[in-house]
């Protein structure tokens, strides 16, 4: 385990730019960057090329309705405010990257990618570019700053609000210009939401946005289907004997079990779950529960958030957004980063990412490539 690292040390004012997304969090950040003393500047970002064919509410990110409450916001706040079109950008690195991996057969993490692509690279590129010293978003965690100077991402102070996992894809560079006012709050989101009805911000009752910012009506299978076309199928047991049939392998998950429409109940009369989605064969695989168990991943493409760790460690993971911390060994061997399970864990699919923590300090993350199932021989 690290030595624990400081709070980050930086100059008193500081140029910020602050990611206003239009919900709750992303003002209550400006406005506290702004209330500590820094040179704020607001901007949303415009991630849709036609903003109006999404659904009105709380989306927050690609409504015309988030902008307006985005600029309230910022009028409120006292600091100025543009908007960015970064819908092309966003549209090839999250949509179409969402799309091919789901055709692949993955599990891909939208907002982990956008936080990568958009927030912490379109976004920061541009505003290091204009002068700016910082990117302030409303997420909940910690940017550290060791003796060295060198700085770490951390859990938020409250743990059931903490959103680390879907910042682990970032590097030591992007953590030097992030920053989050929210990660030390330890008050529930209704204190949240008093504190932006004090600072008079609109947006203080706004409802969260919990699913996919660009799938218009939250119907992930109809948005796939409708990019992919319809791709009929087997779903097969672990034997390869033919139970259902299915209109687009992408519709499916390991890990789900509803919705699979199996003409054949299993023959213990126990539910099945899907164990393997191959878009080769075009075949969805499914089984017991008992099945999902996994002890080993290997994933690829690792990000470090700092220096890479040298041989094997002891850590422990989290495997999705909401997820909990099970306790692990990884290894970095040549590109792939190898992880083991203290004890098996369900669920895992191929295309999530693999979080891995010392403590209260993020790591690094990887995009999982394949999973080992509990009791497989080893290759």
């Amino acid at each position: 385990m690290t030595p624990p690292a400081t709070h980050a040390a930086r100059p008193a004012r500081l140029k910020v730019l602050a990611a206003m997304s239009g919900g709750v969090d992303s003002a209550v950040a400006a406005a506290r960057a702004a209330a500590a003393g820094h040179d704020v500047t607001g901007v949303h970002l415009a991630l849709s090329a036609n903003p109006k064919s999404f659904r009105t509410g709380a989306r927050g990110c690609c409504t015309v309705e988030d902008s307006h409450d985005a600029r309230r916001a910022a009028d409120v706040i006292g600091i100025p405010f543009y908007v960015w079109d970064l819908a092309e950008r966003f549209r090839e690195d999250v949509v179409e990257d969402f799309v091919s991996e789901y055709a692949a057969g993955r599990t891909p993490n939208p907002c982990l990618r956008c936080n990568e692509k958009i927030k912490f690279a379109a976004l920061l590129d541009k505003a290091l570019a204009l002068g700016f010293d910082a990117v302030c978003t409303g997420h909940y965690a910690k940017v550290l700053t060791r003796a060295d100077g060198s700085r770490e991402l951390h859990r938020a102070a409250d743990a059931a609000k903490d959103q680390s996992y879907v910042l682990g894809v970032l590097d030591e560079r992007q953590l030097a210009h992030a920053m989050f006012p929210l990660g030390d709050t330890e008050t529930t989101k209704a204190e949240i939401r008093a504190e932006a009805a004090e600072r008079g911000l609109f947006v203080a009752e706004k409802p969260d946005s919990h699913d996919i910012c660009f799938i218009a009506d939250g119907d992930t299978q109809g948005f796939l289907a409708r990019r992919l076309g319809a791709a009929e199928g087997d779903v097969v047991d672990e034997s390869g004997t033919r139970v259902g049939t299915h209109s687009g392998a992408y519709g499916f998950t390991v890990g789900q079990r509803k919705g699979l429409a199996l003409g054949h109940p299993a023959p213990d009369g126990r539910p099945r779950y899907v164990l393997d989605i191959s878009p080769v064969d075009n075949t969805v695989t499914v089984g017991p529960a008992a099945s999902l168990d996994v002890e080993a991943l290997t994933a690829l493409s690792p990000r470090w958030c700092g220096t890479p760790p040298a041989g094997p460690g002891a850590y422990t993971a989290q495997l999705r957004a909401h997820g909990g911390e099970t306790a692990v060994t990884a290894e970095v061997v040549g590109a792939e980063l190898r992880v083991s399970f203290a004890e098996p864990v369900r669920g895992v699919a191929p295309g999530q990412a693999v979080v891995l923590y010392d403590g209260t300090r993020v790591v690094g993350s990887a995009t999982i490539a394949s999973t080992r199932r509990a009791g497989a021989p080893v290759a």
